[in-house]
């Protein structure tokens, strides 16, 4: 082992952790996000060749919709937030009109809201148990769970959970 070298003051301080995060490429930025969608992705594959009366195809159909929500949790989650929500980041403290700070405040609500609608009425439209009636069936579900939760931790906490220590 050698001895460190000493400082001769011409050395650059190293940037702080925050401005290293600008200097990661897009795939490093943004991995969890494209990890989440590859997999979605692949599960639709899996059942658009799968058989969904089968095991194996009633699991993909099911996989669909749980990475839906894993999709729509780590993007949306990302630029959208609810004020006094454990399970959301804190909205940007700026002014702006009542009308604007309120659709900031509560987008991801506003979100799943109206996707949720969306996705409800495509599924009065589908046949409940035709092969992908059945996915976005649950893809209703897993929406109702997500805004659910994201409403409950607004007043509910959890002890000894990271999120109601807020």
């Amino acid at each position: 082992m050698g001895t460190p070298a000493k400082a001769t003051g011409s050395e650059k301080i190293s940037a702080p952790k925050a401005a290293n995060h600008h200097k990661k490429n897009f795939l490093q930025r943004h991995s969890l996000s494209i990890a989440a969608c590859a997999i979605l992705l692949c599960w639709i594959l899996f059942y658009i060749k799968s058989d969904p009366t089968t095991h194996l195809g009633s699991f993909f159909g099911n996989a669909i919709a749980d990475w839906s929500g894993v999709v729509v949790t780590v993007i949306a989650t990302k630029f959208l937030y609810e004020k006094h929500s454990a399970e959301s980041r804190r909205p940007p403290n700026y002014e702006c009109s009542p009308t604007r700070a309120f659709f900031r405040d509560h987008g991801l609500s506003i979100f799943l809201l109206v996707t949720g609608i969306a996705w409800v009425i495509a599924f009065i439209k589908m046949d409940p148990n035709a092969k992908w009636g059945q996915v976005v069936g649950n893809i209703v579900s897993e929406w109702t769970q997500i805004f659910g939760l994201v409403i409950m931790t607004k007043r509910l906490i959890e002890p000894k959970s990271k999120e109601s220590s807020r």
